[in-house]
């Protein structure tokens, strides 16, 4: 294992080997510190650590991540005859929101993956160059899950009265023309019994969000909605959510919030920010850049979305981390502008959001990857060590502007809570 602080670049050697085409690879990551990456059945499950880059606040713009990563991918030795995305050498991220929180970034090189896309599945090893040659990759065993378990969850830093009071801070704020738009969270705390398998939250997640990005990295696990930005042999997506209302309870009423939120001026001009955002962050890297001039309603199963989908070509030769680095933090999880955004918010949120709102994703060799935003997410903090139980904290937040109603947003975080407090149950 190495650290941010290690100059030396490691060499490793990375073997991939196809598999018959499986159904599920949740089993074959660890219980107690899943890495764990999916969506729509396409998925990555990682287990051990071989190498581990952990940076002090977010630090993927200078002397960086992104940079590190470059050195360490020229150095491997790579046998990949699959080529999938996620096949060869490939890294997990889950990087902090603010790049003055308490907790660390961090990029973690497993020793072995099992992956699958398109319908085929494969076996990635990796080790350092110098571990004595081992027999062509196989698939591990897998690793039985552990007994079921539930949370329990009270208030967190910031009630729902304070909530509400620090909302509307944010609107005089607005009302003074000190900022366009700003993300107020709120965030709930609790406990879970210690050594809990984690993948059993990841597994309710995937059972009832599969349209989601379901993560689980260095604690953090979550199904988020919100892609970052996702890098494919040249091409660049993104997709931006803004604007949220609750489904309705039945088919007359859902629908009738669909359309109320279209029409609503307030949600499309925090949409408008937040798209304006990304696309201001991408079109110095990429050329070609097209978004729709009207953003669509995404359904989930507990909210709809105002969404834009962002497409574009990478311009120059950089790499998926790079463009997490020029996008994050967008408008979407902090606000126009952005700098007074994050004065603001760390003035008015009584706790370090940690990696809630920053990117997790993960990174191949060639640069390639997919970077989603830490929504809809937990963070499990390893038990001490007599304690019966252990930390858990969920984040949810609100797109505050002029118009906002503080009632109102702290029943749209309540609604964001959903996702988690339900897997949790």
């Amino acid at each position: 294992m190495t650290t941010a602080a290690d100059d030396a670049v490691p060499r490793l050697r990375v073997v991939t080997r196809e598999l018959p085409p499986m159904e599920d690879v949740l089993a074959y990551t660890t219980p107690y510190d899943p890495l764990f990456w999916s969506r729509r059945g396409e998925s990555l499950a990682a287990f051990g650590d071989l190498l581990t880059l952990r940076f002090p606040g977010s630090r993927i713009g200078d002397v960086s991540i992104a940079d590190r990563w470059r050195a360490i991918a020229a150095a491997a030795e790579i046998d990949d005859p699959v080529g999938l995305p996620g096949s060869g050498l490939v890294a997990f991220g889950s990087f902090v929101f603010d790049p003055r929180s308490e907790r660390e970034s961090v990029l973690r090189v497993p020793g072995m993956i099992v992956g699958r896309h398109s319908g085929r599945a494969w076996v990635t090893r990796l080790a350092f160059d110098d571990t004595p040659d081992e027999p062509e990759p196989e698939l591990p065993p897998r690793s039985p899950f552990g007994p079921h378990w539930a949370a329990s969850f009270g208030p967190g830093r910031l009630t729902a009265g304070g909530y509400q009071d620090a909302v509307q801070k944010a609107i005089d704020l607005i009302s003074a023309r000190e900022l366009d738009k700003v993300v107020i969270a709120r965030d709930i705390a609790g406990t879970i019994p210690a050594g809990s398998d984690l993948r059993r939250l990841v597994r309710s997640l995937l059972e009832g969000y599969p349209d989601c990005w379901i993560f689980a990295v260095d604690g953090l696990i979550g199904a988020s909605p919100e892609t970052l930005v996702t890098v494919s042999r040249g091409t660049v997506t993104a997709r931006v959510l803004a604007g949220t209302t609750a489904r309705g309870g039945d088919a007359d009423t859902d629908a009738a919030a669909a359309l109320a939120l279209t029409e609503s001026a307030k949600d499309q001009e925090e949409h408008r920010f937040a798209v304006q955002s990304v696309l201001a962050s991408l079109r110095p890297h990429t050329s070609a850049l097209a978004a729709a001039e009207q953003p669509f309603t995404l359904k989930l199963p507990n909210v709809w979305h105002l969404a834009t989908d962002v497409e574009g070509e990478l311009s120059a030769h950089a790499s998926s981390l790079d463009l997490v680095s020029v996008l994050h933090p967008t408008a979407a999880v902090a606000g126009t502008p952005t700098d007074r955004a994050m004065d603001v918010i760390r003035e008015l949120e009584p706790f370090d959001r940690g990696r809630y709102a920053g990117a997790v994703g993960w990174i191949g060799a060639s640069g390639d990857g997919e970077w989603a935003i830490a929504l809809r997410c937990a963070q499990v903090d390893r038990a001490a060590p007599t304690s019966p139980t252990a930390p858990i904290t969920a984040y949810a937040g609100a797109g505050i502007i002029a118009d906002s109603d503080p009632e109102s947003e702290l029943l749209e975080t309540r609604v964001k809570f959903r996702p988690i407090i339900e897997a949790l149950a």
